[in-house]
């Protein structure tokens, strides 16, 4: 156990010291513990500005469409598997869904931004083909999110479904011989065994989720951003890499960045309550 938890202390733990400079008007000569202390005056500077409430509301609609799209589909795709009874099939199809994951981001938008080229991409084409008129979609602001999370769901749920195949393979299988002699269809097999069985990992994995709702994935979100879909795909992470490393305003994107943490921490905190009351399984 030793190099994970040395790994948390190095890389997750001590570099939350640097969260002191939120506090601070940070100047590099002066260092960290040298700098002149600001108070709450880099948070009031956030939410006064205007884009402030934009920024919000551009990360919470793009992780809770995320969220809703991405969280049922791995559980969807486990069942679906595990009712899948030819070995080779079953193989083939997970091959299929596990392998856009180890895709790198950078393949991942590179490839997006083809396929939805106007004037060359397969998805313009296949438009065309029906009918249709071709589209920029990356130029449409009203289309980002929509670009970003089914793509988002193409690349993770077939990874995302490991853990609940897992699950499913500890479920006792007395339970569904039990279910076959009441004859219970396929349906029904599910619905009473596969998902009770499987509802303390979709618990957590919901907490986890929600703990993390205000912190979607930064690099895919900059990559597919230009200055025609700015308005809905500025976000909070995208904003505090700007503001802290291209305009060197350090103190003041720790703010962001630190509020944005402990947003995720209620919001984890909540839910974890909610879940231990409702179904007795939570984080703590």
């Amino acid at each position: 156990m030793i190099p994970p938890i040395l790994y948390f202390i190095i890389f997750k733990y001590i570099p939350m010291g640097g969260a002191i400079i939120a506090f601070k008007d940070y100047n590099i000569i002066q260092g960290v513990f040298g700098s002149d202390w600001a108070g709450l005056k880099h948070f009031e500077a956030f939410f006064r500005n205007p884009v402030a409430w934009d920024l919000i509301k551009n990360t919470l609609y793009l992780s809770l469409y995320q969220m809703a799209v991405t969280f049922p589909l791995p559980i969807i795709l486990a069942l679906a598997l595990n009712e899948i009874r030819h070995g080779i099939f079953k193989r083939t199809v997970q091959m299929f869904t596990y392998a856009p994951y180890f895709i790198s981001t950078v393949i991942i938008v590179s490839m997006i931004i083809i396929m939805l080229s106007p004037r060359s991409g397969i998805i313009n084409d296949m438009l065309l083909f029906l009918g249709f008129e071709s589209s920029n979609f990356l130029s449409q602001a009203d289309a980002f999110r929509s670009v970003y999370v089914w793509s988002d769901a193409w690349q993770q749920t077939g990874y995302a479904a490991i853990i609940y195949l897992a699950a499913l393979a500890g479920v006792d299988k007395q339970q569904y011989e039990a279910a076959k002699v009441d004859g219970a269809s396929r349906i029904q097999r599910i619905l009473n065994v596969d998902i009770p069985g499987i509802m303390p990992a979709i618990v957590i994995i919901m907490i986890l989720s929600v703990g993390s709702l205000m912190s979607i994935g930064f690099e895919k979100v900059y990559l597919l951003q230009n200055p025609l879909n700015l308005s809905t795909s500025e976000i909070l992470q995208t904003y505090v890499y700007k503001m802290g490393i291209i305009n060197a305003s350090f103190s003041f994107s720790a703010a962001v960045g630190l509020f944005n943490s402990i947003i995720n921490l209620i919001l984890i905190m909540i839910v974890n309550l909610i879940a231990r009351r409702v179904t007795g399984t939570g984080l703590w």
